[in-house]
Parts: structure tokens; sequence; C-alpha cells
């Protein structure tokens, strides 16, 4: 019967691999449209502007003035909206500024109306310092006839001057640019957001009743409530050394549902010597995850980085024998775990790198989405990517190009109905991480519905790792869009020596401090309360699952059952009868 599966399933793959490869590195022309709302008039200002001056331009061009060799003009819509034109533009630059004052350690949000003259490119906002550093701190993909909304943000790292201009490669294009606004936070105004996003995206209200057999309210009952499951993922990578290691299992097992292989499922990992594929690793780890209730995403199909293919593929392979290989490589490894996870990085770092674009053409990765969705149809398939939202400069990964490459794959025969999902691998530097930036690349990236996971959380080593680590998952966890949080951290003893959460002794670290911190932080205590004079208790409370003991005010009689709370009922109702 499993011969026969596996026959079925490389029948289907084989099919599929011809079909949208060809036999050809030719590639269709494809056309992809942003999901960022396209408007016929631009969204008023944020916060009245913020620290903009005439950041609706109603005062001509006072506050702003020409960078670069450009020029620049004011114009007004035919229904008399006034915005500010960039234009004879000879550099990328080339747009026009204002010049504000910054202070050290505050949050600033950017916000701005965009458009270009004609066909569509992106257009990126940049912070150019007194020190010669320019921060890129948003962008978009702008079409000309609509506005389009590009959000950024800073966080500064010393008081100073900055001066804020457009940036657009394709210099034949007009800029143009509408209700420009900076607003600043300070660091508790951000952190009182992010608790409050918290209590309205993760908890719900809920009304627990406790009533006698006939229904009759009963005063004064004591209930006992405690979550029994935490409905949001979050989750630690995990490697080989869990096999061997009691002290690494036990370590885990006791913190983490959720959960990310490092390597072990990788293709140079499975088959270091073509055609002898070896599993074994992944299949001992998976059964320890099966034991401990612990799902499993996984990682990866394929890698686009020509340094990270098994060595055979690279030294010896011809387009044509890298087509088949690629074909029984996900047939194996995607038939194998079938049904057994919650998700498959089909494509890992594809907008970095283009090894099987190169060799294969440029529908490679569309038709390998397509493929891992037939053969594993009830698993969300991914698209993960580094430097989208915590590196701002690292254009080949932006939003907007991370989203442009999304479509791509979605406007794919076959891939309008993937069950696609947006991963963001967050492997943060040692610096303070750019929060108002990851906040506005989770806006952008969440507007159009796909499922956003944190898949690779880590903090370089440095005297504030802790901190910024916990701000980093803070701003994950908060933020409506992201539906689960993977960390690649890990205890020193198991090879995790960036971010290390336990010692040789498993003792916690600083970093491990924070993380058992926001896995009691993130789910509601045992609750000891008594019911008012209509039998009622409001609490609210995280999602996930609950049982509830409720006892007489006499303890003569009791009873216990399970509830869940989820985010699909912001106010749900339950009810406790006793039998007295």
């Amino acid at each position: 019967m499993i011969k026969m599966f596996k026959e079925a399933c490389t029948n289907l793959l084989l099919a599929c691999i011809f079909l949208y490869f060809g036999h050809g590195t030719s590639a269709p022309t494809y056309n992809y449209t942003t999901t960022t709302k396209c408007l016929k008039e631009p969204l008023g200002t944020s916060y009245g502007g913020g620290i903009i001056v005439n950041p609706e331009f109603n005062h001509n061009i006072e506050g702003w003035k020409a960078f670069g060799q450009g020029k620049i003009r004011e114009r007004i819509s035919q229904d008399g909206n006034r915005f500010l034109v960039a234009h004879s533009r000879k550099n990328a630059s080339d747009s026009f500024s204002q010049k504000v004052q910054v202070e050290q350690a505050k949050l600033y949000t950017f916000s701005a109306s965009v458009q270009v003259s004609e066909g569509s490119e992106v257009v990126a906002v940049v912070f150019k310092f007194p020190t010669g550093e320019n921060i890129r701190a948003g962008d978009v993909i702008a079409a000309h006839g609509c506005w389009t909304l590009l959000k950024g943000g800073i966080v500064a790292n010393f008081t100073s001057s900055v001066e804020i201009l457009f940036e657009s490669k394709n210099i034949s294009l007009e800029i143009w640019v509408d209700n420009v606004s900076l607003q600043p936070f300070t660091k508790e105004e951000w952190k009182s957001h992010q608790d409050k996003s918290i209590t309205e995206v993760r908890k719900s209200k809920v009304s627990l009743q406790v009533t006698q057999a006939n229904k009759a309210p009963l005063t004064g009952a004591r209930v006992s409530i405690k979550q029994t499951k935490s409905d949001f993922p979050f989750g630690c990578g995990m490697n080989h050394n869990i096999l061997t290691s009691t002290d690494y299992q036990n370590w885990f097992a006791s913190r983490f549902r959720y959960t990310t292989f490092t390597n072990e499922m990788k293709w140079y990992s499975n088959e270091k010597i073509q055609g002898h594929e070896n599993y074994t690793i992944a299949d001992g780890m998976l059964k320890f995850a099966k034991e401990n209730g612990i799902s499993i995403r996984g990682h990866n199909v394929f890698w686009d980085d020509p340094k990270m293919q098994p060595g055979w593929v690279n030294s010896t392979l011809s387009s044509e024998q890298l087509r088949t290989a690629s074909a029984e490589r996900i047939n194996s490894v995607v038939c194998r775990y079938k049904g057994q996870l919650i998700a498959w990085d089909v494509m890992n770092e594809n907008l970095h790198f283009r090894f099987f674009e190169d060799k294969l053409g440029e529908n490679a990765s569309a038709a390998f989405y397509y493929t891992a969705q037939q053969l594993d149809p009830g698993t969300m398939m991914f698209l993960n990517e580094y430097n989208t939202m915590e590196y701002s400069s690292d254009e080949a990964s932006s939003p907007a190009n991370y989203m442009k490459k999304l479509e791509e794959i979605l406007s794919y025969p076959g891939n309008a109905n993937l069950t696609a999902g947006i991963g963001l691998q967050g492997h943060f530097g040692s610096g303070q991480p750019n929060l108002a930036y990851m906040r506005s690349v989770l806006d952008f990236l969440g507007a159009p519905g796909y499922p956003i996971w944190l898949t690779e959380v880590s903090v370089g080593i440095g005297p504030n790792q802790a901190q910024y680590l916990e701000e980093v998952l803070r701003e994950g966890y908060s933020h409506p869009a992201v539906q689960g949080i993977i960390m690649f951290v890990g205890p020193i003893t198991a090879g995790f020596n960036e971010t290390t959460l336990v010692d040789n002794n498993f003792n916690n670290t600083p970093a491990g401090d924070v993380v058992d911190k926001l896995i009691a932080e993130w789910k509601t205590g045992p609750l000891e309360l008594t019911t008012d004079d209509q039998g009622y208790i409001n609490v609210s409370l995280f999602h996930g699952d609950y049982e509830v003991t409720a006892e007489d005010n006499v303890g003569s009689s009791a009873a216990t059952l399970g509830f869940k709370v989820t985010k699909d009922e912001p106010q749900a109702f339950v009810q406790v009868q006793i039998d007295t």
C-alpha cells in the first residue's frame, strides 16, 4: 500500500512538473497587481501630519524644497486637491524634502499618499541623517491614476535633524505625493498601544453564569477557571540534539507546542548522496513532537540559495537533470509528511536568490507551489524570507517586492486558490530593532488577509539582547495580522549560540527569562472568583481551551466542564449547572 501511494504521488508530481515547467527555460510574462488599495483620492493625513510642516500642501510648497537635481511644483487636481510633484529627475533620489528634528529613543511612524506619472513603480521614503547615513524607511508600489498609501518608520538612536525625501529608480517618472505624516511616540506610548491591541486581538470577554438544576442563578458560588491550551502558536526551533538529550527534551516539551526543524528537513540533510535518501533524524524528531503534542512547520522543500543545495546538485546536474531531481525531491518530502505538518516553507529565501529560476525558468517557484499544494492539499504553503521586516535597507526583500513575488506565484495557472501564507524570518541584529518599520510592514503585508507568521525570530548578541527580543516578540504578538511566532533560539548545548535561552546546565539566560515571562503573560493564569447576585462572573480571557469548576457556597455540590474561547466570539457566554 505504501509503495502504491508513493507511485501515485510520483505520477502526479511528474505530470505537474512537466506541465508547468515545460521543457525549456523560457518563461511567460507575469501580470500582477498589488494588494494595496488604489484610491481615486488620497487618504487624509494621519495625526494631522504630526511634526511635518504643510503636510497637505495647502500652503503651496511651504516647508518643502527640491532635493537633488530634479525640480518640484505644486499641482491641483480637478477636485481642487493640492499635491506636490517631483519632475525632470536625473537620479533616483531627485524629489522633494523637508528637515525635521527627531529625538533619541522615540519611535516615528511615517505615511504619505503617493502616485507616479505613468505605469507603476516602487516609491520609497528615505531618512537622510547629517552623518551621511541614509535609512530607507518604507516603500510601496505606486501606480498612475490612483493614490497608494506608503507607510514606514524609524527609531531614533540619537537626537538629530533628519531630512525626509522620496526615491524611485525610474527617473523618467514623476513622483506625486500628498498628505505626509511623521508622528513621534515614546516607548511607553508604544507599549501602551501594544497592550491595548493584545486585549482586543488575543482575548475575548466571557460571561459565565452558575445556575442550579432549576435554572435559578446561584449567588456566591466559588468558580475556578484554568486555561489548558493557548490558541496562539508561539514556538521554538528544534534540532537533532533533542533526540539524544533528555534535558533538552524536558526543557522543550515543558514550554512549547509548536516548532520548526532548523535543518533536518532540508534537501541537503535528506539526500547528501544522489538517490540515497535518509529521513531517520527528521522521522525521530517528528515522533518526539507527536508524542508531546507539538505541531510542526515543514522547513523547507527548496532553498533558492545556490550555496545551500546538496553538493551533487550544484556540481553535476544539467537543467533537465535538475528538473527531474527536483520533481523527485518534492515528491519524496511532501508525500512522506503529508497531513502531518501545519505548514510548508515551499521556497526559502526566494527574493534574495534564484538558483531554480536560473536553471528551470522564471516559473520554477510557482510550479513548486502548485505541486506541493496538489500533493498535500490540507497544508498551508509559505514563502519564507529574511530582512523583509527586520532590515529596511534590503531592497531585494522589501515588502513591495515580497508582495510582488507572492502575487506572481498566485497568478500562475492553478494557484489562484493556493492556501498561501507569509513567512517573515525575523533575524534581528544586535542594535535597537526598528519597531515602527516592523509595524508598517505587518500592516502592509497583512492588508490582503494572508496569515503572517514570524518564522525564525532571533536577536544578535549584545548588551540589550533580552530587551530587544522582548520588544520584537511583543510587536509581533500584538499585531492582528500575525497568526504565529516561531523563534530560532534554544539551549547552548544544542548549538544555539546567538540567541541562547538556557546555559550548559539548562538554567535560564536573560533571554530565556523573557520567553518564560511572555509564555506566562500570554496565558490566563488560574482564576478563583465568586458569582454575583445573578450568578454571573464577567472576565476577559486569552483565546484557548479552558476548564471551569463551580462549587456552591456551602461546598456541598460542584460541577466541572470545558469550554473554548475563540477570536470568532468577541463576547462569549458559558453556563455551568450545579445539582443542589
